[in-house]
């Protein structure tokens, strides 16, 4: 595989990024593991325990072997965390730095020289944890500013040497590291977010043809979400001529692009974030188009244009993670069956629903039987186009096929019919959750 090009500038390091180093000591701790699985996750009742006289601290490179010593490869090690293990490389030689750059390179290739994503865009998921073999880190590129998500205590103790390697191999600037709180505490460890020191408060991205400004201060995970690009330029193949409706629209992501590339009549975007709602508005300017914008929650709005007999000829909903944790399941299925009837009730007859879950656990035939009960409750004929995921540069790995947490589900609306009863058990109750689990 050819490497990416080097860069020598790199901006100065802030005091306070971690930098444990990516080369592997001499003498490993060692953890035991019952069993040989493929999964890059070894969760706490799977493992035996460390073993030998190095004990491991959280956050260090351990050599894994199963239950008869025999080795499996390398991780990273968190007594404290539900995920004692996340393994980073099979085989009998510790990885090094030389390691991390070939992972990293691996990565890069796919976008630039596979996808091509340069030529289109200079915004999207340069590391998408698991599926590029790096557990617990994600990174997107947007213009000169590398955004980084991390989910795992040792990914956060080398995260300055990781970056600099990103730097160097990439020619960025600038970046941001961001730790989630739920994450933080469910791993244990602070995770204080760090950036460079000219960081700027946000940068100007274009894809297909679309701008859109990044605000980085007080933004959802990275800054925006890449992993739509592919759905939106799609969404906007069906929409000249037509109003179209953007429910939890957060900075406006499809309603700009029926507007600055599919024509669209009308475009009217619904959220209940007043900053994401400014955000969508500059977005628009950005693109010389108009939206009206609606300070909304998304239930209460779509529950009046039913009231007010409003249809659209598209109708796009996106919402936040309804099923955050396991014990959400049942909770979260019903918010998204309850929103998906609201939908389906302000499609026009023979109009598109684009209706979307990014909720890892809810498997996709799982959303795609919950919409056949919420057609069935809203009284519409409804017709599967097609099921997307995410953009390409979001990959998924055959040993964690769960990465495949976005589901985008293209439903043609037809006419109406006898809506089901309330009292009609529409979801059978083992595909309703457990909230035991």
């Amino acid at each position: 595989m050819a490497r990416p090009p080097r860069f020598e500038s790199r901006p100065p390091q802030p005091d306070d990024v971690p930098n444990r180093s990516l080369e592997a000591e001499s003498d490993l701790p060692i953890v035991a593991i019952r069993s040989n699985g493929l999964h890059p996750f070894v969760y706490r009742k799977m493992t035996i325990g460390p073993t030998g006289r190095a004990r491991p601290r959280d956050g260090d490179l351990v050599r894994v072997v199963d239950r008869d010593g025999l080795p499996l490869g390398f991780g990273l090690w968190n007594a404290r965390s539900q995920i004692n293990v996340r393994m980073l490389a099979p085989g009998i030689e510790p990885p090094g730095e030389e390691f991390w750059r070939s992972r990293i390179a691996r990565a890069i290739a796919l976008r630039h020289d596979m996808l091509g994503l340069p030529a289109i865009t200079n915004a999207y998921r340069l590391i998408h944890a698991e599926a590029d073999g790096l557990s617990g880190l994600i990174v997107d590129k947007f213009d000169d500013v590398l955004s980084v998500e991390i989910f795992s205590l040792g990914m956060y103790q080398r995260i300055g040497p990781i970056l600099n390697l990103l730097l160097e191999m990439t020619g960025t600037k600038h970046f941001r590291v961001h730790v989630d709180e739920r994450i933080a505490m469910a791993e244990d460890f602070p995770g204080r977010p760090v950036a460079s020191p000219k960081l700027p408060p946000r940068v100007t991205i274009e894809e297909n043809g679309v701008r859109f400004r990044v605000q980085f201060e007080g933004s959802h995970k990275t800054g925006f979400f890449c992993d739509q690009r592919e759905n939106r330029k799609r969404v906007s193949e069906f929409t000249p001529g037509k109003s179209v409706l953007d429910v939890c629209c957060y900075t406006g992501g499809f309603g700009v692009y029926a507007l600055k590339r599919g024509e669209a009549r009308e475009v009217t975007c619904v959220d209940l974030d007043e900053k994401a709602i400014a955000t969508a508005r500059d977005n628009a300017n950005a693109n010389q188009v108009r939206a009206n914008l609606v300070h909304s929650d998304a239930f209460g709005y779509l529950r009046q244009m039913g009231v007010n007999g409003k249809e659209f000829g598209v109708v796009v909903l996106d919402p936040p993670k309804l099923i955050p944790g396991r014990l959400d399941i049942a909770s979260g299925k019903r918010k998204y069956f309850d929103m998906n009837v609201l939908a389906l009730n302000v499609v026009e007859p023979g109009g598109l629903l684009l209706t979307c879950s990014c909720s890892g656990l809810l498997p996709p035939e799982e959303f795609v039987i919950l919409l056949r009960a919420a057609a069935r409750r809203a009284g519409r004929s409804v017709q599967v186009l097609a099921t997307t995921g995410a953009a390409s540069d979001h990959p998924v790995g055959l040993e964690a096929l769960e990465g495949a947490y976005l589901k985008a589900v293209w439903l043609r609306v037809n006419e109406r019919t006898t809506p089901a009863s309330e009292s009609d058990e529409l979801i059978p109750r083992e595909e309703q959750g457990d909230d035991e689990e």
